[in-house]
């Protein structure tokens, strides 16, 4: 598309959609059981995530991250997209910004998933190096 931006098509997810809902519904999510249900949804049976540090395997344990991380940084800190999520061929890829909910920005980055049959098999965190 003209705007750099994929639609839907038969043979294509919206990765706009899922890769929004992983941010929100996962990222976000202080409730477990409200992450838990929502990593069903979104990620096969079987995923992994690569993060800078580490290789998370299995929906258990990327809920365990991703709650540790909202513990760690407090109650208003957010992971919000910046734009619209890209992709093709099964692959996508979304910019994001986290830090607290009013306050400055603390961290960038992109999620780059790869997407089998509608949910994500694998997800890459990339982190922007940090500017002093």
């Amino acid at each position: 598309m003209p705007d750099g931006t994929t639609a839907s098509t038969p043979d294509e997810p919206d990765y706009d959609r899922l890769l929004r809902a992983n941010l929100e519904r996962v990222f976000n999510e202080r409730d477990s059981a409200k992450r838990e249900h929502a990593l069903d949804e979104l990620f096969v049976d079987d995923p992994v995530m690569y993060e800078p540090a580490d290789v998370v395997r299995r929906r258990a344990a990327i809920s365990a991250v991703a709650g540790k991380l909202l513990e760690q940084f407090g109650p208003n800190f957010r992971f919000v997209p910046d734009g619209a999520a890209t992709g093709h061929h099964g692959f996508g890829v979304l910019h994001w910004h986290a830090g607290p909910q009013d306050g400055p920005v603390t961290v960038t980055g992109s999620d780059i998933a790869e997407v089998v049959e509608g949910r994500i098999k694998r997800l890459w965190v990339m982190l922007d190096p940090q500017t002093p």
